[in-house]
């Protein structure tokens, strides 16, 4: 497979059957095959996007010393600003050439996970950052619920299996910025090689070049998506959970050539993650005779801290 398969949303939300099943069986046919899909009819309106990019650059541009107030130490990065070089991709020992920041879940009803949860961090410089980061976290979220649901459905489960694991999840919302680049990097790419730790991921801002995904011959594809779609793709959890049925894809973000070193890249992915009690234990229906049980049994919690003392973010 050579190119991202494009799926529309609205075939599953439209109440016919008959475009619901086409639907279920094209993204999951996708993500056995390749990992990624890119998805119309999603529930960010184009205003709400573009308001989006225009307070994630508002923020980006601010002085370093003002953005770094916003750098919280001892929560392994997961929420607030996280400043230039601090990631690496696991194995990985150089930074990636990024600077980012996390809006996490706004619980409800649950002071359990408000405990466990950091607080969302709040820019005093820029009002509109907080408000309009929530409202796209809350569409991203809505939209990933439907493409789970799609996928449970794809595996022969109840079509709302994930509905109770996502509610009050901790998932991620992450505005990047790829700066320019002003010297030669030695080894250092925008984002290193990689796989993603969480259920699927939500990717605004694919549709320039640099972000490619490895398909199963080893070969590099480039991942382009349309300006009204998002680019959506599994990961390790839900691999995991499938035993590899569904394929999270290593990918990564190159350097553009020389001539775009002076340019910045904006990208804003939403990781999808459940409740950190949810048991990513191999489902039954993904075991065969051909395709024995891969992995042992894990809380999605645990293979979240495991992953995050992986990349450097925290320490063991």
């Amino acid at each position: 497979m050579n190119t991202i398969p494009s799926v529309n949303l609205n075939d599953f939300t439209s109440g016919d059957p008959e475009r619901k099943e086409q639907f279920v069986d094209a993204i999951g046919k996708a993500y056995q095959e390749i990992g990624f899909v890119a998805l119309k009819g999603h529930f960010l309106d184009h205003k709400l996007v573009n308001n989006l990019y225009q307070e994630v650059k508002n923020f980006f541009n601010l002085p370093l010393e003002v953005k770094q107030k916003y750098e919280i130490p001892d929560i392994g990065g997961q929420r607030g600003y996280v400043s230039f070089g601090k990631e690496s991709a696991k194995g990985k020992k150089e930074g990636d050439l990024k600077e980012f920041w996390h809006f996490g879940q706004y619980v409800e009803n649950n002071p359990t996970l408000e405990k466990e949860y950091p607080d969302n961090v709040f820019v005093e410089e820029l009002p509109a950052f907080n408000t309009i980061g929530k409202e796209a976290y809350k569409m991203l979220e809505k939209t990933a619920r439907y493409v789970l649901r799609a996928l449970a459905l794809y595996l022969d489960l109840e079509e709302t299996y994930f509905d109770s694991y996502i509610y009050n999840g901790n998932s991620i919302l992450r505005p990047i910025h790829y700066p320019p680049i002003t010297q030669e990097p030695k080894e250092a790419v925008r984002a290193a090689a990689h796989g993603d730790i969480n259920l699927i991921t939500l990717l605004m801002g694919a549709q320039g070049r640099g972000l490619q995904v490895q398909n199963h011959k080893g070969e590099w594809i480039d991942a382009i998506a349309q300006p009204d779609e998002l680019m959506i793709n599994v990961g390790d959890m839900l691999s995991r959970h499938t035993n590899n049925k569904l394929k999270s894809t290593i990918h990564r973000v190159v350097n553009p050539p020389r001539e775009l070193w002076s340019t910045s890249r904006y990208s804003i992915p939403f990781f999808m993650h459940p409740i950190s009690d949810m048991k990513l234990n191999v489902l039954d229906s993904c075991i065969d005779a051909d395709h024995p049980k891969a992995f042992d049994d894990i809380t999605a919690g645990e293979f979240l801290n495991e992953r995050l003392i992986e990349l450097g973010l925290i320490k063991k």
